[in-house]
């Protein structure tokens, strides 16, 4: 009897355990955190607070007369890249930009959507291909045949990414 609860026991946490992994398995994180706390964790490079700050709807409002300069800037991820993060929609009120990641060098999880995030980055506002917009839409998990002709997009080239917890 003593060696079929050590038995039940043993198989017991060895399910709990293979569930917790899966739940893991669930979203995919390529990069490592550069810093993690109790508050926030952040990618790419360490988060530089002296940046100047301006509002996503100023950016975008002002695009014209926007330099392209290291600037600081926040709002919630409304979608991710699905495949690996590579991506990643932002909001604020009502206008988005799609920020990416300088060289390509870091990736945020996929499962950010919804998170309140600050940037380091910089802005600019272009027209993309709608070949090239119909690839960030499907892989956003979007319809890419709703997209037709080339779309006009704001971007941030991020250098750090503070996703609040």
């Amino acid at each position: 009897m003593k060696a079929f609860v050590i038995l039940l026991f043993s198989f017991l946490c060895f399910t709990d355990f293979l569930a917790a992994q899966n739940v893991e398995k669930d979203f995919i994180q390529l990069s490592d955190p550069v810093k993690e706390t109790e508050d926030f964790i952040v990618f790419g490079s360490v988060f530089n607070s002296e940046l100047p700050f301006i509002s996503l709807d100023a950016l975008i409002n002002n695009s014209g007369n926007i330099k392209k300069e290291s600037i600081t800037t926040e709002g919630t991820v409304k979608k991710v890249c699905k495949k690996k993060g590579c991506f990643f929609m932002l909001e604020s009120n009502n206008n988005t930009a799609r920020i990416s990641f300088k060289d390509y060098s870091f990736f945020v999880p996929t499962n950010t959507a919804g998170s309140r995030v600050k940037i380091n980055g910089i802005f600019s506002a272009d027209s993309i291909s709608e070949a090239e917009a119909k690839h960030y839409a499907e892989d956003a998990g979007d319809d890419p045949e709703s997209i037709k002709g080339p779309q006009e997009e704001y971007a941030i080239v991020a250098t750090s990414v503070m996703i609040y917890k």
